[in-house]
């Protein structure tokens, strides 16, 4: 009474302030959860597009080597090198076979401490062989060919695609790509329960390669198959491949964790996962495969086909040698394999390539930043021609109850063809948001398909959903397409702690998918979103800042071409076209400038030989190698391990000087760089230290590796560098 204030006037008072208060703290809530959203995903762009550039590589340098087999002479050194990787069609009753692999003259001693096997297998011995894995136990090596030995049989009793029925149970159990990561398939497990015959699974490839427990992965699922055959279902993944396996680590492995007998190993493991089915259908209406599907996808066709003749599928199989059927399992194909029928194949249209826009032979797309390297002289060339049209002529006027002498029985037959891109296309390809089906340039094999190629099939073949796998994605799944493609990953922290969950699907009688997300490491939930973020946004931009310097001559290049008063300096907008023009990445490179170029001019201007030196990153001390060499292999590092290993015949991680030496020739030519004996041979000493006249393949590659100043993680896990270390924990620090 007399102040003139009462209590309303004062509530609205401090009312006004407290909503003006929690306006700006939600402004500013909701500008740090874009921030942190746009940090996330430039961060997943840089990982994928360097996982894709890499899957790239590995296809090129496949089609190399396939055209070097084709085309180089039966006596040829670069030919004998990388032969052995090509016999996949080594004729060979199963019963020889059988013998090669046979396991009981292996011993097992007293002190094995692991667990014991005997077939027919049991659910206890399934169960312990689990909980060995989960201890960092490893099974003998008889015991590993006695399961794997099973496993190839029971597999060579399967269909191609696999049809299974909700009926019999609740609910079914899908799992995307595990690519080695035990941690994630033990959490499915103790979540979900394991393989039984109330709880069955259908695994959806890709179970090997990049993660460090690739073959007790392959065993798990192997004895669980063995154990409920009508209940566990594994479809092939793109990495079921020995080819894909040199370079992502699967070979490595199995030849680390088995040095006695890993070489056998690896043998039967490549006749498995040629035996692998294709695809799994659930209730008539629910298809399950790997990559995904085109235009041309005929799953009556896939059916039918004899897929274990598709031991790699990037590369057609041959045409077998019929008076071969008694070839002994270590000799070499025959060389009539590779004789006069060779201008039919695949690699003779690379004398005369075909347009880029062309979706019947993605290999010839891939190859053509090199094939003009390939030196054909002009009388081999018009006598190619010659015959080629000679036969061709033959065949279109041999009546038709006649075989012409020279058919296209060999892979270039229609039918031949059609079945290999069916099953490329299956293993490899992506679905996209444009309608339409074009080539998967981005992976190098496979093509993206559209929603549109998604009805037509699914309306083709009486479907309603189709479950693939084949991409990482942030949350574990992915919707597209209206919601009948599904895209499953369950390889959680696959680019690195924190980068992406895992998820794994369940399936009813009603058939509406049932998602379940994961995160396996316990590391992740020490923390907060922000560090969460942070570590893998410093992960993401420490392999790229080694990209980047692994491409600097290229890039000082570029820079030079948009300085033209040679001043040093280009600004922010030509330093992005430059980077981009070099990397190929398809990044958003202004986006990035703020995390990779932090000085600038007071103009500002990008001091680019500055920047370099910015980017931190030490190399090895190589004053005596060659500069241009010596970039090559940082730039290329994992191409030359995969090149080494095909070297490396008998498996020893060791090479001897000349193959090295002509590893590197290889290399040149592949990669259309002029390299001196000389400079290889200052390379080769450099690593030779104790001068025994070999190369120890993993010492090479590790004092050959880039270390970035700037990472916390001193040897964190790099996926796209050749190895599959350890992750090491950061140390607590607030401000991550």
């Amino acid at each position: 009474m007399g102040c003139g204030v009462t209590k309303s006037d004062h509530f609205h008072k401090h009312s006004g302030k407290a909503i003006r208060a929690a306006v700006l703290i939600q402004r500013w809530y909701r500008q740090y959860v874009a921030r942190t959203e746009m940090r996330r995903r430039y961060t997943w762009h840089i990982f994928q597009s360097i996982e894709y550039s890499g899957e790239q590589a590995q296809i090129k340098l496949y089609n190399f080597l396939g055209y070097l087999m084709d085309n180089f002479t039966p006596s040829s050194n670069e030919r004998n090198l990388i032969s052995h990787i090509f016999r996949e069609n080594d004729i060979c009753r199963d019963a020889e076979w059988e013998r090669y692999f046979c396991y009981k003259k292996i011993e097992v001693p007293e002190i094995y401490s692991g667990p014991h096997l005997t077939f027919p297998l049991t659910v206890e011995q399934a169960v312990s062989l689990v909980e060995a894995f989960r201890n960092k136990k490893q099974l003998h090596s008889r015991y590993a060919l006695q399961l794997l030995l099973e496993t190839w049989k029971l597999l060579r009793l399967l269909p191609n695609i696999n049809r299974i029925s909700t009926c019999h149970s609740k609910e079914i159990t899908i799992c995307g790509d595990l690519h080695g990561q035990l941690e994630d398939l033990l959490l499915i497990f103790y979540k979900n329960g394991m393989p039984s015959l109330e709880k069955p699974y259908v695994f959806n490839g890709d179970f090997v390669d990049r993660g460090k427990d690739s073959i007790e992965i392959l065993l798990v699922l192997f004895a669980f198959l063995l154990l409920y055959p009508s209940d566990v279902y594994l479809n092939r993944g793109n990495h079921e491949d020995h080819i894909v396996n040199l370079r992502y680590g699967f070979t490595k492995e199995v030849l680390t964790k088995y040095k006695m007998h890993g070489k056998r190993i690896l043998k039967l493991l490549q006749k498995i996962f040629s035996w692998l089915p294709l695809a799994t259908v659930i209730d008539q209406k629910v298809l399950v495969l790997h990559g995904g599907i085109s235009d041309s996808t005929d799953l009556n066709l896939l059916a039918r086909l004899d897929r274990h003749n598709y031991i790699s599928a990037l590369r057609p199989p041959k045409k077998r040698n019929q008076s071969s059927a008694t070839t002994s399992i270590d000799s070499d194909l025959d060389e009539d394999v590779w004789g006069t029928n060779r201008i039919f194949r695949r690699r003779a249209s690379l004398t005369f390539p075909k347009p880029l826009g062309t979706r019947d032979c993605f290999h010839n797309r891939s190859l053509q930043d090199f094939s003009d390297r390939i030196k054909v002289n002009v009388e081999t060339e018009m006598e190619i021609r010659r015959r080629r049209q000679s036969a061709f002529n033959t065949v279109m006027k041999a009546p038709e109850n006649e075989t012409p002498a020279l058919s296209f029985d060999s892979v270039y037959s229609d039918n031949a063809k059609e079945e290999w891109k069916q099953i490329l296309d299956l293993l490899w390809s992506d679905p996209m948001a444009q309608e339409g089906c074009i080539p998967n340039e981005v992976r190098g094999g496979g093509c993206y398909w559209g929603p549109d190629v998604t009805e037509d099939f699914l309306n083709k073949h009486n479907l309603q959903l189709i479950i693939r796998s084949h991409e990482c994605k942030q949350d574990g799944y992915e919707f597209c397409h209206n919601r009948k493609v599904l895209t499953l990953f369950s390889a959680s922290n696959y680019y690195d702690v924190g980068s992406n969950r895992g998820a794994y699907v369940k399936l009813g009688p009603d058939l509406v998918p049932y998602v379940v997300q994961y995160q396996a490491s316990s590391m992740i939930r020490e923390l907060t979103v922000r560090q969460s973020v942070g570590r893998t946004e410093r992960s993401a931009l420490k392999v790229l800042r080694e990209q980047l310097f692994a491409h600097k001559s290229d890039l000082i290049c570029a820079f030079k071409k948009l300085d033209s008063e040679n001043t040093g300096l280009v600004s922010l907008n030509d330093w992005a076209l430059a980077v981009e023009s070099v990397m190929h990445l398809d990044l958003p490179w202004r986006m990035l400038r703020c995390q990779l170029v932090t000085r600038k001019t007071s103009e500002g201007m990008i001091d680019y030989y500055d920047w370099f030196n910015e980017l931190a990153i030490i190399g090895p001390n190589s004053d005596n190698i060659d500069q241009s060499l010596l970039e090559m292999l940082y730039r290329h590092r994992s191409t030359l391990e995969t090149i080494f290993r095909i070297v490396d015949t008998d498996n020893s991680g060791f090479i001897t000087m000349e193959d090295f030496r002509q590893t590197w020739k290889l290399l040149s030519v592949y990669l259309k760089m002029e390299i001196t004996d000389e400079a290889i041979s200052d390379l080769a000493v450099t690593i030779d230290s104790n001068q025994d006249g070999s190369i120890d393949i993993d010492e090479f590659m590790e004092a050959f590796r880039l270390t970035d100043k700037k990472s916390r993680l001193e040897r964190g896990r790099s996926m796209f560098m050749g190895t599959a270390t350890d992750l090491t924990k950061l140390e607590g620090d607030p401000n991550i």
